[in-house]
């Protein structure tokens, strides 16, 4: 992630340009947001982030979405404690989808589109995530972006609220609640996702952060789970995601490294494991 400071004649223009696109749609990678956030805390002034991740396999809380390589670009712009930017991911091969025991369909190129805005105040931070997912045969057809009629819509908003220990104590914890568009409730059949009410997803997740200081390695383990069944996360309550991700910068020149991760990741519901790398810029 490049981090560009911003002079202060530029601050207001930057402040609106960003305000206006954000009005469109708010959210991110919630996971990238908070490393964002934690590499700003040393700038005093405005600041311009950008970068890309390219990733073996794009697993958010323990949900493999797209089951092929994907590359995530991120911008955002951060401003004593005020973080607004966009996020995305885009596959780079298509993936099937099985409706049942006799149908499987070609969904295409998995890609989402996602802006946020979050502020930051101590150890606490609320962030507002709009999630919009792009028809992967054909991202002119399918999900009209400028649709919010909650009953049709792509999107899916979400309120999100952190909470970061300090150095001596780098507990994480995440509550998260899906409160707007496409996470409906149970049909009459008992099957999640093709109800008509806001189905109101929740999710839990707790993270602690292990700095190996003598090899450069920052590890984090952490289990996130569910209060009630979600056509997001899985059909009942309980644990959806349990790992282990390991951080390293690895040098490159004298003046640069390479930041790069390693996650193992299972799914006790879903009964599936993952084993990612991936590599940030």
């Amino acid at each position: 992630m490049k981090i560009f400071p911003v002079s202060g004649k530029f601050l207001p223009v930057i402040f609106i340009i960003v305000i206006i696109c954000s009005a469109l749609s708010l959210k991110a990678q919630d996971e990238k947001v908070l490393d964002e956030i934690e590499a700003e805390k040393s700038f005093n002034q405005a600041s311009v982030n950008l970068g890309a991740d390219v990733m073996s396999r794009y697993v958010w809380r323990g949900i493999d979405y797209g089951n092929s390589p994907a590359i995530q670009p991120n911008l955002s712009f951060s401003w004593k404690g005020l973080n607004i930017g966009a996020w995305g991911t885009y596959a780079f091969s298509s993936h099937d989808i099985r409706l049942n025991d006799s149908t499987v369909i070609n969904a295409g190129s998995y890609a989402e589109t996602d802006l946020y805005i979050s502020y930051t105040y101590q150890w606490f931070t609320l962030m507002l995530f709009d999630f919009f997912t792009v028809n992967g045969l054909n991202p002119n057809e399918g999900n009209r972006y400028f649709n919010y009629q909650n009953s049709t819509t792509g999107h899916t908003l979400e309120g999100s609220l952190t909470f970061e220990g300090p150095d001596n104590f780098p507990l994480q914890v995440i509550a998260s609640t899906l409160f707007y568009g496409a996470d409906k409730n149970q049909d009459s059949t008992g099957v999640y996702g093709l109800g008509t009410d806001n189905n109101y997803s929740t999710y839990f997740e707790l993270a602690y952060k292990i700095q190996l200081k003598r090899i450069s390695v920052e590890l984090k383990p952490f289990i996130g789970g569910i209060p009630f069944g979600s056509s997001w996360y899985g059909p009942s309550a309980g644990v959806t995601n349990i790992g282990l991700t390991a951080k390293k910068d690895i040098p490159v020149t004298p003046k640069y490294a390479l930041p790069v991760q390693v996650s193992i990741i299972t799914n006790p519901q879903a009964q599936s494991m993952f084993f990612i790398f991936g590599i940030s810029f």
